[in-house]
């Protein structure tokens, strides 16, 4: 689902200006670290943008709700990328994301997207980014270890899987659930929420 929004005269005003060179960053962080540092960048004077979940986790009878980051392990910078060893040098702070030693903005679009999400209160929660063309394994139910490439990443994910050696293909449609990605040789599993 796409989100469309027309920025408010607010919304305007916050957007940079030709003479502001202030853009957004994504910044990698201590694991389990975004909320404090997010506090420590917010001290130096950096516009910081966390996005927050809820996740209800029950220990036996007992129900307890926590705010945990949308995107565990980064946190988002909006700032002059020639100023930003401040930043670099705070506890927690392991990087910018980039190419290289430069660090690749982000479009305002998508993030004023995800702020009007968390600002309107839409539930929110962790997605895989599911890309056309990305392998996957199939690690759940009768296809078990079997390898596919993404061809549509709605639900059900569709995923071609193919026999090399006489070069033909076959679709199949399977729930996400059962999938993970591969990343380099190691395998992380993936998680779709339900819609």
């Amino acid at each position: 689902m796409q989100l469309t929004h027309t920025l408010t005269e607010n919304e305007v005003a916050t957007q940079a200006s030709p003479q502001d060179n202030k853009q957004w960053f994504a910044l990698s962080v201590a694991p389990r670290h975004e909320k404090k540092v997010s506090g420590h960048l917010e001290h130096k004077g950096y516009e910081i943008f966390l996005p927050l979940y809820r996740r209800q986790h029950q220990y036996g009878r007992r129900t307890r709700e926590f705010q945990l980051p949308l995107f565990p392990g980064y946190l988002f910078c909006r700032t002059d990328p020639d100023e930003r060893l401040p930043a670099l040098t705070t506890p927690g702070v392991f990087q910018f994301l980039g190419i290289g030693k430069a660090p690749s903005s982000i479009s305002d679009d998508e993030i004023v997207a995800i702020q009007i999400a968390a600002r309107v209160g839409l539930r929110m929660e962790p997605h895989p980014y599911w890309e056309k063309g990305q392998k996957v394994r199939i690690a759940k139910g009768p296809l078990t270890g079997l390898e596919g490439t993404v061809i549509d990443s709605n639900k059900p994910l569709r995923l071609v899987l193919s026999v090399t050696l006489i070069q033909r293909s076959v679709l199949v449609e399977i729930d996400a659930d059962c999938v993970v990605v591969e990343s380099g040789h190691a395998l992380r599993e993936c998680r779709i929420a339900a819609a």
